[in-house]
């Protein structure tokens, strides 16, 4: 498949080499990648997912191997796949970015109520666990839209203070993450863990930051209200390795 444009999203460097602080990087610079944070690691080390080993399997590397899901609102809101709660497994859908034969892929509709979202990720172990990547500095992957869909998609990488298995939140789910914009075309993101952000306003725990030794997994969730969706994620890595 061609596509006609990629751009990194990097972002939260720091202010100015002149106070000591690493410069600022333009968020829409193809360079950017080639950055300490965010330049790819390699396939054999650092590759999360490329959905091609298997139809919902992440690449078995560096004692990763978990799988792929789909999770909704009970409050209106659709999906596809269907999630695992009504009896659905996860499938690669044909059509990757670079030309790949595959990449994960939902669609749906959200809903009209209060609290409205759908999303799918990937558990980064089997059985659910915790995971080190301290090894890492962020999360690269290709990501686009549907021609009818909305482009607004959530990062979000929950950890041991986000996730309810870690055991800390009274308020969960408020996952560090970045709020991106998809278009048509496949576009290349980059995402540092130290530009990851959680939401204002809620959440129990709030913390100074992502915690890269224990992460549970990587989502991409939508939650505009009432809006269709159809969402392709492809090649998701990390980046950043010594």
């Amino acid at each position: 498949m061609k596509y006609l444009r990629s751009f990194s999203v990097l972002i939260g460097f720091g202010l100015l080499a002149a106070l000591g602080c690493k410069p600022r990087v333009d968020p829409l610079s193809v360079d950017a990648q080639q950055s300490p944070e965010g330049k790819p690691c390699p396939p054999s080390e650092g590759m999360i997912s490329d959905g091609e080993n298997s139809p919902n399997q992440t690449n078995v590397i560096k004692g990763r191997g978990g799988y792929w899901y789909t999770f909704v609102d009970k409050a209106g809101s659709s999906i596809t796949p269907m999630p695992g709660a009504q009896g659905g497994t996860f499938s690669m859908t044909p059509g990757g970015a670079n030309g790949t034969k595959n990449a994960a892929r939902m669609t749906g509709q959200i809903g009209g109520g209060d609290i409205v979202y759908a999303g799918m990720g990937l558990n980064f172990v089997d059985p659910k666990g915790q995971y080190d990547a301290s090894a890492y500095k962020g999360i690269a992957f290709w990501g686009r839209k549907g021609p009818n869909s909305t482009g607004s998609v959530r990062l979000k990488v929950p950890d041991v203070a986000t996730d309810p298995d870690g055991g800390m939140c009274s308020e969960c789910f408020n996952d560090f993450g970045m709020d991106l914009t998809f278009t048509d075309q496949w576009q290349y993101f980059t995402v540092p863990f130290d530009s990851m952000k959680q939401l204002p306003g809620w959440g129990n725990p709030r913390t100074a930051g992502i915690d890269k030794t224990k992460l549970y997994s990587i989502q991409f969730q939508v939650n505009e209200k009432g809006a269709p969706f159809e969402i392709w994620v492809d090649e998701i890595q990390f980046t950043g390795c010594q």
